[in-house]
Order: C-alpha cells, then sequence, then structure tokens
C-alpha cells in the first residue's frame, strides 16, 4: 500500500503529492499577500517568517520526493493515452520536481543575499543558516526576480496539470485522476492478475 504498483501509485506518492500542492498554492497566495497589500510591518515580519518556513518545508518534502521518483518505480501509463499525452504528462512530472526545489532554493537564495542580514525562524524552533552567498542589493534583486519568475512558471504548470487531470477525469473518464486520489486501481490490478481477466469498468 505504501509503495507504487505497476498501476498505480502507493500512498508515499499521493500524499507527497497532495502536501506539496497544497503547500505551493498557499504560498504563492501568502508571497503575493505579504508584497503587495499594506500590513502592519509586525504582521509583514511575521508572514515573511511564516513564508520562509513553509517554504523550507517543501524544499525538504520536494528533496524526498525526488529521491522517492527516481528510486521508485513507475506504474504503467494510463490506457488510452497517446505517445505525445505520456510524453508530456512524464515532461510535467518531472518539470514539477524540479521548480518544487528550485523555488524554495531561490527564495533561500534571496534571504542569504539580502544585505538586511534577517535570521530565518522556521516556525521559531530554530534558525536555518543563510547559504554561503555575498550579501548585495544587486544580488537580492536577481534572486527576487528569479524566484518570482519560477513562482509563477510553477503556478502555470500546476494549473495545467490540474486541468489535465479534471479533463481526463470528466471528459476522457479515465483511471489518471482516480489514481492518484485512491488505490482502487490497485485493487483492481491484483483481482486482474489473480482471476487472469481483466475487469472491465461499470459507469453509469
Amino acid at each position: 500500500m505504501l509503495r507504487n504498483s505497476r498501476s498505480t501509485f502507493g500512498w508515499v506518492t499521493i500524499v507527497l503529492h497532495w502536501m506539496i500542492a497544497a503547500l505551493i498554492l498557499g504560498l504563492i497566495a501568502l508571497g503575493f499577500a505579504m508584497r503587495r497589500l499594506s500590513l502592519d510591518p509586525a504582521l509583514q515580519f511575521s508572514l515573511y517568517q511564516w513564508h520562509k518556513s513553509f517554504g523550507f518545508t517543501v524544499l525538504a518534502l520536494a528533496a524526498f520526493r525526488a529521491v522517492w521518483h527516481l528510486f521508485e518505480r513507475k506504474p504503467e501509463a494510463t490506457a488510452g493515452l497517446s505517445p505525445l499525452e505520456r510524453h508530456a504528462s512524464a515532461t510535467t512530472h518531472v518539470a514539477l520536481i524540479v521548480l518544487t526545489l528550485a523555488v524554495p532554493l531561490a527564495g533561500w537564495a534571496v534571504a542569504s543575499t539580502s544585505t538586511l542580514n534577517i535570521p530565518s525562524f522556521y516556525f521559531d524552533w530554530f534558525v536555518i543558516p543563510h547559504l554561503p552567498m555575498a550579501k548585495s542589493e544587486a544580488a537580492e534583486t536577481v534572486w527576487t526576480s528569479t524566484h518570482a519568475i519560477l513562482a509563477y512558471v510553477m503556478l502555470t504548470l500546476v494549473l495545467v496539470h490540474a486541468m489535465a487531470a479534471i479533463y481526463h477525469h470528466i471528459i476522457r473518464r479515465d483511471e489518471v485522476l482516480a489514481r492518484m486520489l485512491t488505490l482502487r486501481q490497485r485493487r483492481r490490478g491484483e483481482i486482474e492478475k489473480a482471476s487472469g481477466a481483466p475487469l472491465v469498468a461499470k459507469r453509469k
């Protein structure tokens, strides 16, 4: 149940997928609010620290997700997908994994190059040290722009990814989205293997 099978994803992949997705959407919303709204300086400082804390959480989860992706078995593509769709799906997944690493790393670089030299408090539990990077306004500006651009690219890919999943679920009526929600496909695969005959999905 924890590991991926030939036909679907295990709980480790499913939980990582949805946890990272939820955190990313929350971080983008928080990042937009804390930079574009008129806020009390104390509240803004707290929001920045929360943003960094959740960003470091995403970085840790994304690193584990990347290792898991490299070494865990890959379920077979859903039946009915064309070679182009399979290639687009695989490319999008890899791009999202890379971006979930690159975006928080760029944010870490922003904090590390800032001339303000503000510590990064991880949920007020401990301080995460800055990267060994030179501090300057020019470097901070570059990394701030890089962080924002990568975040918007990632948000665009997430939206495209979500719309594609909804399209497959509602229009194509296949298992692309369902197998990232439940282990139904795994159970079907096990039953098919035991019976020696494929099951026909019943739909109303």
